[in-house]
């Protein structure tokens, strides 16, 4: 199992690119692929491109949330999908989960903006499923659940994947960590975790005031919630080339576990 960063900065970066990620698995010679977000435009097409993966070989895609540094690349991938489909050059299902929030955007946006003759794959080749907080569905051939990350501003959902035998990774979204989902980050194999900047930065970067974290309580978590791997994602890039040292250091101030700090299109391997 692999996950590549194809962005890992958050709304407002121009050193990097949005947080987004993709999960690879491969199967009896078959790759099989699990997008999450897509950033906050075309970049995503970029992205994809530059690892050697076909957005047509994406058949599941998860949504966290409606803020714009999320699910504005989305409409780009329906466009990419559904203008093949019409084409007759794009066969089988594609799926993109989320809960009702960003699917009814989704909707929206597509019906708004996208022309009139890929519409109709919209709901029966490209389907759009609404999930519930603790709903479980299969990705990668693995078992995910989504849950709510009960957030302070936008509706939004994580998710615990089982991608091997009693190992799992779990996403917290780009906000703080939330009590109510204890049950899901508890003893993870890998936590991801947002930081917005470091903690002796605060007062530069105002990362309480936008609901979200610093490094040092990233690393507090995941010590407190018994983790092995921590990945330090959704942070500022005014320290692009020292990030991952700057970030490491923080966070292992109070966490004995492996901090990862990946920059855009880097790969780890989920062990």
């Amino acid at each position: 199992m692999k996950l590549t960063m194809l962005g890992t900065g958050h709304a407002m970066v121009t050193e990097c690119y949005n947080t987004c990620f993709l999960m690879e698995d491969e199967k009896d010679g078959q790759k099989d692929y699990f997008l999450v977000d897509a950033g906050g435009g075309n970049t995503i097409l970029k992205r994809l491109k530059q690892i050697n993966v076909k957005l047509s070989d994406i058949r599941h895609i998860f949504v966290t949330h409606k803020h714009i540094d999320h699910i504005l690349g989305i409409i780009w991938i329906v466009r990419f999908i559904t203008q093949k489909m019409a084409s007759g050059a794009l066969e089988g299902d594609y799926y993109i989960y989320g809960h009702d929030e960003v699917i009814m955007i989704i909707k929206s946006l597509a019906t708004t903006l996208l022309q009139k003759k890929t519409l109709p794959f919209i709901g029966t080749r490209l389907h759009l499923v609404e999930l519930k907080d603790g709903e479980v569905f299969k990705v990668l051939h693995k078992k995910c659940t989504a849950f709510d990350i009960h957030s302070t501003k936008a509706k939004q959902f994580g998710f615990c994947l089982d991608y091997a035998d009693g190992k799992k990774l779990t996403c917290c979204g780009d906000e703080p960590y939330n009590e109510n989902i204890k049950e899901y980050a508890l003893n993870a194999d890998y936590l991801m975790h947002e930081a917005f900047c470091l903690y002796d930065e605060r007062e530069k970067y105002k990362p309480y005031e936008k609901h979200h974290s610093t490094a040092k309580d990233a690393g507090e978590l995941a010590q407190s919630l018994n983790v092995k791997n921590l990945i330090v994602y959704h942070t500022e890039d005014d320290h692009i080339k020292q990030r991952r040292d700057l970030y490491t250091k923080e966070a292992k101030l109070s966490f004995e576990g492996n901090v990862l700090v990946p920059d855009d299109l880097e790969v780890i391997d989920l062990v």
